[in-house]
């Protein structure tokens, strides 16, 4: 793991030390999980299947299932 350093607001700095004391974990993790948290909401994410669902069969005049068979929805699952 790589160290940096960077420059911060007094009030950042004493918000990220009384959440350090209060969860009982260093300042670097407090830090490092804010950082995380907000790099994954700005990243954007591939549409899972479940979130266009309703969409599905929405499209008239394509093959029918053609989004399904492709991503091997309805496929059988070996145990």
């Amino acid at each position: 793991m790589k160290t940096l350093t960077v420059r911060l607001p007094e009030p950042l700095v004493a918000g990220i030390a009384e959440e350090s004391r209060r969860r009982k974990i260093s300042e670097s993790d407090v830090v490092r999980e804010r950082l995380e948290l907000a790099w994954r909401k700005r990243r954007p994410r591939a549409a899972s299947l479940n979130a266009i669902a309703d969409l599905i069969g929405s499209v008239d005049g394509l093959p029918a299932g053609l989004y399904l068979r492709s991503s091997g929805y309805g496929k059988k699952r070996s145990r």
